[in-house]
C-alpha cells in the first residue's frame, strides 16, 4: 500500500512540532494493469486468480473489468448483460464508483464490471476533460478501500487502456510462451514510455509473466529464453504453466482455487501472489 501525507490543520493525524501543523496520513491501493495489446495472451486469467490468490492470502483486493468483452465479469460468476452499475458509468455518467462495488464468491475479492456499453467509452471519453485521467480519479475515491487494485485492459492501446495505464501503479505484462509471442511488445512499450512521459512519471513495469507454457515444447522453452534475455530481473520467477483447469474455471463462474483447489494453476497463481508480496515487501524495506 501506499501512503499520501495530506497537512492541514483538521483532526484526526499526528502533530509535526517542527512545521506546526497536523499531518494525516491516508493508505492508498496499489493499482496494477494487466496490460497487452495482443488477444489471448492470458490478461483476464492472470488478472482474476492473481486477485483471488492475493484475497486468499488475507489482502483486500479489487478488480476492474475494463474490457467490453466483460470477460472478468462473467468468469467470477457476475452476469455481463446487467444494465447499470458498471465501469462505464463510473467513467462516462460519473456514478458513484463505491455503489458499483460487487463482492465475489472469494472472500476479500470484489468487483467493478463491464458490459458491452463499454465499447462506446472510447468516442464518449474524448469530448471529456483530462480524457485520459478519467479512471484515474474513479479510482482515486476507492483506493483507500483496498490493498490493491487490479484492471484487467481491453486487447489494444486505446484511450481505455491509456486510461488504465495513467491510473495505475504499474503494469503487469502477461506474454504467452507461443510463436509471434513478443510481436507487438514494442508498441505497448512505446506506449508505456510515452504516458511515463506526459501523464504518468511514476508508473513503472512490476514484471512480465509467462503464461501457457509447456515444457515439453521447443517453441515455449524458446520463448521463455527469449523473453529472460531481453527483460532478466524484469521477468517473474513463477511462470503460469499450460493447465486445464485455468481454461474450465471461467466457464462456472470461478477462480481456478475454488474450481480446483489443488490444480497446477492454483499453485501457479498463488506463488506469482507471494513472489508479488515478496518484491514488495523488498521495496518498502
Amino acid at each position: 500500500m501506499f501512503t499520501i501525507t495530506i497537512f492541514g490543520n483538521g483532526e484526526g493525524g499526528l502533530f509535526n512540532s517542527k512545521f506546526g501543523r497536523l499531518i494525516r496520513k491516508i493508505y492508498m491501493g496499489k493499482i496494477i494493469s494487466i496490460a497487452n495489446q495482443k488477444g489471448g495472451v492470458g490478461k483476464t486469467t492472470t488478472a482474476i486468480n492473481l486477485a483471488a490468490s492475493l484475497a486468499a492470502l488475507e489482502k483486500r483486493v479489487l478488480l476492474i473489468d475494463a474490457d467490453p468483452q466483460a470477460n472478468t465479469t462473467s468468469g467470477i460468476g457476475v452476469d455481463n448483460r446487467m444494465k447499470e452499475g458498471t465501469i462505464y458509468d463510473c467513467l462516462i455518467d460519473g456514478s458513484d464508483p463505491k455503489a458499483a462495488i460487487i463482492k465475489s464468491e472469494v472472500e476479500n475479492m470484489y468487483l467493478i464490471p463491464s458490459n458491452i456499453d463499454l465499447v462506446g467509452a472510447e468516442i464518449e471519453l474524448l469530448d471529456k476533460p483530462e480524457r485520459e485521467k478519467v479512471l484515474k480519479g474513479v479510482l482515486a475515491k476507492v483506493a483507500p478501500d483496498f490493498d490493491y487494485i487490479f484492471i484487467d485492459c481491453s486487447p489494444s492501446l486505446g484511450l481505455l487502456t491509456v486510461n488504465a495505464l495513467t491510473a495505475s501503479d504499474s503494469v503487469i505484462i502477461p506474454v504467452q510462451c507461443e510463436y509471434f509471442a513478443l510481436e507487438g511488445l514494442g508498441k505497448l512499450l512505446n506506449t508505456i514510455k510515452i504516458i511515463q512521459g506526459n501523464l504518468n512519471p511514476d508508473l513503472k513495469i512490476e514484471g512480465f509473466l509467462l503464461t501457457m507454457y509447456d515444457a515439453r515444447l521447443r517453441i515455449a522453452n524458446q520463448v521463455a529464453e527469449e523473453v529472460n534475455r531481453h527483460f532478466q530481473q524484469m521477468v517473474f520467477e513463477t511462470v503460469i504453466q499450460r493447465n486445464v483447469k485455468l481454461s474450465e474455471a471461467p466457464s462456472y463462474g470461478q477462480p481456478v482455487l475454488l474450481y480446483d483447489a489443488e490444480s497446477r494453476g492454483t499453485i501457479n497463481y498463488l506463488n506469482l501472489a507471494k513472489e508479488l508480496l515478496e518484491r514488495e515487501s523488498k521495496v518498502n524495506a
